[in-house]
């Protein structure tokens, strides 16, 4: 196999599994949800709108950690194949329970959402396994690699031309875009703040916007993590072959 050719097949898995790493890896931390939480002033957010809910009363009465055990809850009901929505209770600060946390229309949503993170993680687990297949040929084979300076300044020229792309498209108009094209025609995905805590509470879409530049951010710093494996693999497998 070619150098090119060999590229062209580490780059994308590479790419695909940097990706689901950072997924992985920011789930364990429920996506900064905290952070995000003092950054956006949701606490804010949901003082305003959570009197205004029509469906559930007194969540502004909650603390933050409360609200950061609700996020963090379904944050794993949706890498559980959604078990447990129908069953996350709010609670008043003195422990005494207030309300069930999302109504049906929510919980189909957050199936949708789990459903679909099942169907993605068989591809994102594939692109880990092909992209430590390849290192080892990498090493086995001492195919040549890209030197760090290229292959920053082609990733940072992608990723450049990316982030342009959505911003020229408006992030609010591809993130419905993207809803409207994944989840079925008759699930409802578009939740008004006074018609759902769930919103409210990530203070949608904007928090979506923070976790995926963070996402971002983290599977860049794997990707290149990965080409600078490759570079030394190829290095050392290169030395070796010539010893041998």
């Amino acid at each position: 196999m070619n150098g090119r050719l060999h590229l062209l097949l580490l780059m994308p898995a590479a790419a695909l599994c940097a990706l689901w790493l950072a997924w992985r890896g920011l789930a364990v931390v429920d996506f900064a949800y905290p952070a995000w939480y003092r950054v956006m002033d949701i606490h804010g957010h949901i003082q305003e709108y959570g009197p205004q809910n029509r469906f559930r009363a007194d969540f502004e009465s909650t603390t933050p950690a409360e609200r950061a055990r609700l996020f963090g809850a379904i944050v794993d009901a949706i890498h559980d194949d959604g078990r447990g929505l129908d069953g996350l209770r709010y609670h008043a600060p003195d422990g005494r329970e207030i309300a069930p946390l999302l109504h049906e229309a929510e919980i189909v949503h957050l199936q949708d959402v789990a459903r679909l993170v099942s169907t993605l993680a068989p591809v994102g687990w594939l692109a880990v396994a092909w992209t430590v297949v390849h290192l080892g040929l990498v090493y086995a084979r001492g195919w040549p690699v890209p030197g760090p300076g290229r292959v920053v300044a082609i990733t940072l020229l992608v990723v450049g031309a990316g982030v342009a792309a959505l911003l020229a498209a408006g992030f609010r108009d591809v993130f419905y875009a993207l809803h409207e094209w994944v989840f079925p025609a008759d699930h409802q995905w578009f939740f008004y703040y006074q018609d759902s805590l769930m919103s409210t509470m990530m203070k949608a879409p904007w928090l979506f916007a923070g976790i995926g530049a963070l996402l971002l951010v983290v599977a860049l710093g794997i990707y290149l993590g990965i080409f600078g494996l490759a570079g030394k693999l190829s290095e050392a497998g290169r030395s070796r072959r010539a010893g041998a």
